[in-house]
């Protein structure tokens, strides 16, 4: 397979330095451009067509939320994964919700951030352990079960926990003892009440949520 084609976008010209030194050693990754702001990074996206952007929250001016919204409505198939600071479940549930496909928080060690980018060159969700541990944290404290607007039912979170594992539709059909065409119905079901717009959000959100177990790798 050729190497995932990252494009990094972060105001910090040492930050970005840092991480292309680090990534320069993986065979699996190659940096293929730089942006310092959201129109810049539109810009670099649309000129070399990565695979994954990273993404810094705090930019100047319009900041990477809106930038990384804006991204995935142009070019959906870019995974987008946002490095920042913050470490608050609000933030992140905003990111999953603008297409973000992962979120890890800057202070991370370099073996989990490379381990993470794996993950999402695999498909699967990006969330750093810290993240997970401070919203398990967040959903203990809460007196009742933490939903969306629109409660999921037993049978959609099962079958977004198999779609989180990697499944297809006619994987989690055959599972499930059902046909693939209610497997198909669950998952509009589901985008409609997370107001979300793919399988891989979907499987993200309910990882960040707290609901499903972190994906692990088939085989």
């Amino acid at each position: 397979m050729p190497p995932w084609r990252l494009l990094l976008v972060d105001d910090h010209a040492l930050f970005r330095e840092g991480l292309i030194a680090l990534l320069s050693y993986r065979d699996d990754f190659t940096v293929v451009g730089e942006a310092e702001d959201a129109e810049s990074a539109l810009d670099q996206a649309r000129a070399v067509e990565p695979d994954l952007v990273l993404m810094d929250i705090d930019l100047p001016g319009e900041d990477g939320v809106s930038a990384t919204r804006r991204l995935k409505t142009e070019m959906p198939s870019v995974t987008v994964v946002m490095l920042t600071v913050h470490d608050d479940s609000q933030t992140l549930f905003e990111a999953i919700k603008a297409g973000a496909q992962g979120y890890l928080v800057k202070n991370v060690r370099s073996p989990e951030l490379v381990e993470q980018l794996r993950r999402l060159a695999r498909g699967e969700a990006a969330i750093s352990r810290r993240m997970a541990a401070r919203i398990l944290e967040e959903l203990r404290g809460q007196p009742e079960p933490f939903w969306p607007e629109e409660e999921l039912t037993a049978r959609e979170l099962e079958v977004l926990e198999l779609v989180a594992a990697r499944l297809s539709n006619a994987e989690v059909a055959e599972r499930l003892v059902v046909s693939e065409h209610t497997v198909k119905n669950h998952m509009k079901s589901i985008l409609s009440k997370l107001h979300l717009r793919n399988r891989h959000q979907a499987a993200a959100y309910g990882v960040a949520r707290g609901w499903l177990p972190r994906p692990r790798r088939r085989g």
